[in-house]
């Protein structure tokens, strides 16, 4: 009983070590937020790609919704606002998000996704 016991234990502590974290300087409640907004960026940078497949060349975010090629009506969740950088036939879809106040714990990562569809941090 008491082996049985501290194999559970020891399944548990490993299972919770194996989680994935949330991005360095974050808080863990953030991680749904920042879930979301990865989504919402792959989301814009699929209808981005399809827009310079078709056209060749970069649209608006607005252009994007007016046209229906994106279905997202939303252009921000959670603090982060929404826009796409274009040069030539790259582009960005970026979430930014206001910097926290100084002296905070908590960051807030902006966000992109590229023409490649790789999410990463940006400045």
């Amino acid at each position: 009983m008491v082996v049985a016991a501290a194999l559970l234990v020891f399944a548990y502590y490993f299972y919770l070590h194996k989680l994935p974290v949330t991005d360095q300087g974050t808080a863990p409640t953030q991680a749904i937020s920042l879930t979301g907004v990865r989504a919402d960026l792959l989301q814009i940078a699929q209808a981005e790609r399809a827009h310079v497949a078709s056209n060749g060349n970069c649209a608006s975010l607005a252009e994007l919704q007016s046209s229906n090629a994106l279905a997202m009506n939303r252009t921000e969740r959670d603090g982060y606002v929404y826009s796409v950088e274009c040069s030539g036939g790259d582009f960005n879809a970026v979430g930014r998000h206001v910097a926290a106040p100084t002296g905070s714990a908590i960051r807030y990562p902006n966000l992109a996704v590229d023409q490649n569809m790789q999410a990463h941090e940006v400045n």
